[in-house]
């Protein structure tokens, strides 16, 4: 079944409170942008099939950063039965790992895409883990109270080291990993902006001409009919490629 609605760029309804998300371009490796689905209601993404790899870390860090204005709304609960917003058939829960971070979303059986909190996308990429044991106890000497940052409830952690109404475990941005990734991901998005000269005149000399293969008319090697500037077709190929 085509998805009339994206395929017109017409606003989705969210899968899991209804109302309509939000578009937002984001930009997508190794090129173009990608077009994500946002609800602020009930804090959450639509990623369709493949789209969470293709966020470059530049991408994820601007979603890193519309998520954390978002940060002091409380969500709207999430409904107990939600359908896949291009087929309509309900998504199945889903428990995964990432990395070591345990995290839940759900999916489409068919492959469309799938649905993950604010939430559940920060432990996807490093940026939020649970507590442990001794930090919920230290933390609970001078905080009897905070809110699930899964789905707003409040929880009593001199009680429950977890979320008592939808059961996820009381979570905390870690400052190191947050450091670590962001460093991590500013360093590949430099990376992917920087120019290398030795890739470029490697590929001019494999016989890439602009991008593209280029033979000598006799076949006898990577050359045109007429004279060759090397440094002309070096820096083109920095130009555009890079």
């Amino acid at each position: 079944m085509t998805d009339i609605a994206a395929a017109s760029g017409a606003v989705r309804a969210c899968p899991g409170c209804g109302a309509g998300m939000r578009k937002q371009s984001f930009a997508r490796k190794p090129l173009g942008t990608l077009d994500i689905d946002l609800c602020f209601d009930c804090q959450a993404i639509w990623f369709d099939a493949f789209e969470s790899p293709q966020l470059t870390p530049g991408a994820v860090l601007e979603l890193f950063r519309a998520i954390e204005a978002q940060s002091a709304r409380a969500p709207r609960p999430i409904g107990a039965v939600i359908h896949c917003v291009t087929c309509r058939v309900p998504l199945q829960l889903t428990h995964d790992i990432q990395r070591t971070n345990r995290i839940v979303y759900y999916r489409c059986p068919a492959g469309h895409g799938r649905f993950t909190t604010f939430l559940q996308f920060l432990r996807e990429k490093d940026f939020v883990r649970s507590l442990t044991a001794l930090e919920v106890e230290r933390l609970s000497a001078t905080v009897t109270q905070v809110r699930c940052s899964s789905c707003g409830a409040p929880v009593d952690i001199t009680r429950d080291a977890q979320c008592p109404y939808c059961h996820a475990p009381i979570a905390i941005l870690d400052a190191d990993a947050v450091r670590r990734t962001l460093a991590e991901l500013d360093a590949e998005e430099r990376q992917r902006h920087t120019a290398d000269p030795a890739a470029a005149i490697e590929a001019l000399l494999a016989g890439q001409r602009l991008g593209s293969r280029w033979d000598r008319a006799d076949g006898g090697g990577p050359w045109g009919a007429g004279p060759v500037d090397l440094v002309h077709e070096a820096l083109g190929l920095l130009t555009r490629t890079y």
